[in-house]
């Protein structure tokens, strides 16, 4: 066997013996005996002073708020999730009040669009929706359902109902073009509203032969990028953009 690579396997032996004497002396003789813990520091951690209540404890005194919670979609939260750590609320009521988030900087961190949380998830674009308003002007953070379910679609898609004003299409509902479901206003990304998915729908108004003012723009749909669907260079709610 050449002498290098001798060497080199003591070296690879004397590092290897290092890392075990050296685990054996950093990692104390009790680590794992409990889990992922010092079996030894049991009683150092039963001494802290405790931090946490638990959901149980707050639903003593506050029975309302934790019944609406129990069957509401936050209920596998527990209420320092969002009010911080209650024990020394518990302890002294009067002397410590937990906080109660109410600007709209704190539901985001759940609630804000993000393309890694689950399908179904609720989630918003906090700019756009409802700008201005607090969260819990609409949604009761214990049972965070919308107690009026919104019926017009700016309610939700302020940014584009703004834009569509200024255009032509200004005057046409948003149920002209799109199917929405009523479970839409309250799961909204369970059943998204449809969107014309053939030329035609948008030549029943903009085709050379369709009936209507005439300053409506007309195109011949035989002729005019015939392989696209017409939202796939016009945006709908501007349309005189392209």
């Amino acid at each position: 066997m050449p002498q290098q690579v001798i060497r080199l396997a003591l070296v690879f032996l004397i590092l290897a013996a290092a890392l075990v004497v050296a685990r054996t002396y950093l990692i104390p003789r009790t680590f794992g005996q409990l889990g992922h813990y010092r079996a030894a520091a049991v009683e150092d951690n039963a001494s802290q002073p405790m931090r946490y209540a638990g959901r149980e404890v707050c639903g003593i005194c506050h029975t309302e708020q934790a019944d609406k919670f129990s069957v509401a979609r936050h209920q596998t939260l527990s209420c320092e999730v969002c009010h911080g750590a209650g024990a020394a609320h518990v302890e002294s009521p009067s002397e410590f009040k937990p906080p109660a988030p109410r600007d709209r900087g704190y539901c985001p961190l759940c609630h804000g669009y993000n393309l890694s949380r689950p399908t179904g998830f609720p989630q918003i674009d906090p700019v756009s929706h409802n700008a201005g308003k607090p969260c819990i002007e609409c949604h009761d953070p214990h049972a965070p359902e919308p107690p009026t379910v919104p019926q017009e679609c700016s309610a939700c898609h302020a940014e584009i109902a703004r834009t569509k004003t200024l255009s032509t299409h200004a005057t046409l509902e948003c149920t002209g073009c799109h199917q929405v479901s009523e479970r839409h206003k309250v799961d909204p990304r369970a059943s998204r509203p449809t969107k014309p998915s053939a030329r035609e729908f948008c030549g029943q108004c903009h085709s050379s032969e369709a009936e209507g003012p005439a300053t409506i723009r007309r195109i011949d749909l035989s002729e005019h990028w015939p392989r696209y669907v017409c939202w796939q260079c016009h945006y709908a709610h501007y349309p005189e953009t392209q």
